[in-house]
């Protein structure tokens, strides 16, 4: 069986740590190359504005909404989880594809695994 990485203890992430799968798709890790105060910084700031998705969606705010939106996605693309990739090697971004329809399908169907 090959090498399984995981991303909290809970998912498994490919050979070369560009993704972790969720129910049956990859999704881009953050960017390793990030300092490690600057990684936690942007996190926090993440996990700040999806609070505010949650707490503008009860408020029905939509315009507070669709800004707590973008900012997640301003923040996302910071860590490295969206926008540009970031390696060089000229490969592409498999984010929500299914690992079977990507050159990871052999890793993902070696860990013997239901879902993840």
């Amino acid at each position: 069986m090959p090498e399984v990485f995981l991303n909290s203890d809970k998912y498994p992430v490919t050979p070369d740590g560009r993704y972790f799968v969720v129910r049956g798709r990859l999704w881009r890790c953050t960017n390793p190359n990030l300092d490690e105060a600057q990684r936690e910084k942007l996190t926090h700031q993440l996990m700040m504005a999806r609070r505010d998705v949650l707490a503008q969606k009860k408020r029905a705010d939509a315009r507070a909404e669709k800004w707590a939106h973008a900012e997640v996605n301003r923040l996302k693309i910071a860590l490295g989880e969206r926008g540009p990739v970031w390696w060089d090697d000229g490969e592409p971004d498999y984010t929500r594809h299914k690992p079977a329809t990507t050159p990871y399908a052999e890793w993902y169907a070696a860990l013997d695994i239901v879902s993840a």
